[in-house]
């Protein structure tokens, strides 16, 4: 039962899902990227799967990420993709 009225609820949204700016994976609409999976990060703009699995591997070998900004210490995320997806990303 809990499936199917997730999906029912995620439906009668209002939202077709295209919109591509309401990432899922957190009660706050944000994509938490401490805990997060690889297909969750790829929700982000300009987040693939390389870059998505560069941010798992990142916060396995250095610990979760204390603020939004650290993002930053993944190659290949640099200040201006942060501030592309800053709005929908959190770190708890």
């Amino acid at each position: 039962q809990e499936g199917g009225s997730a999906a029912g609820s995620a439906a009668s949204s209002g939202s077709s899902g295209d919109s591509g700016s309401q990432p899922v994976g957190t009660g706050t609409g944000k994509v938490n990227i401490n805990t997060a999976s690889s297909a969750e990060l790829q929700t982000l703009k300009g987040i693939g799967p390389a870059t998505s699995q560069k941010i798992i591997d990142e916060r396995t070998a250095n610990g979760p990420f204390a603020k939004v900004d650290d993002l930053t210490r993944v190659s290949g995320i640099g200040e201006k993709k942060l501030a592309a997806i800053r709005d929908s990303i959190t770190v708890g």
